[in-house]
């Protein structure tokens, strides 16, 4: 368990559990224990540094460190947590919450921006590359064309995605367009 240094200054606002607790399945959080049963199950926890019960417990006591916790972007969502938890708290659920949350104030990995810029741009998630790639390559090897036929044959829904990012100002969440870099 982490222990809280007294050189260490701490915020708490008091609404993260509240913000938590809003979507009524997730009052469920209040039953936590504390007793790390999804800390020691979690498959993620055994390759990297989350653990879970630490997660939960941010949250438990409205600090606003958790929103800003790398951890929380390890989570694969498996459930096992929440299969293994004793008192039934959805911690997968809360996780995701606390995901969203952390979003909505700005908090997430760069990565998560320079994808969200590949989704605004071309309608994808991944990276398509180019007829010359090494993905289009395989394609072409498997006799498939080298783009999948998705919305890059279709402009119209890259602007229906342009009018979605624009309307619930996601673009400015994620820094788009990217600023000019500076020679």
């Amino acid at each position: 368990m982490e222990y809280i240094k007294k050189d260490v200054i701490r915020t708490f606002s008091g609404n993260i559990e509240e913000e938590i607790i809003k979507d009524h399945a997730l009052k469920a959080i209040g039953a936590c224990i504390q007793c790390g049963t999804c800390s020691g199950g979690c498959p993620s926890g055994r390759r990297t540094a989350l653990r879970t019960r630490n997660i939960i417990r941010k949250a438990l006591l409205n600090m606003d460190e958790v929103l800003k916790d790398k951890d929380i972007w390890l989570c694969t969502t498996c459930y096992t947590c929440f299969e293994r938890c004793p008192r039934s708290v959805p911690i997968t659920d809360i996780i995701i919450k606390i995901r969203n949350l952390a979003v909505r104030k700005g908090n997430f990995l760069e990565s998560h921006k320079q994808l969200s810029h590949i989704l605004i741009e071309t309608g994808h998630g991944v990276p398509l590359g180019n007829a010359d790639s090494k993905w289009a390559k395989l394609r072409v090897s498997y006799g498939l064309s080298p783009l999948p036929p998705t919305t890059h044959m279709h402009p119209e829904d890259i602007q229906e995605i342009a009018v979605l990012v624009k309307e619930t100002k996601f673009d400015k969440l994620v820094g788009y367009p990217p600023e000019p870099k500076a020679d």
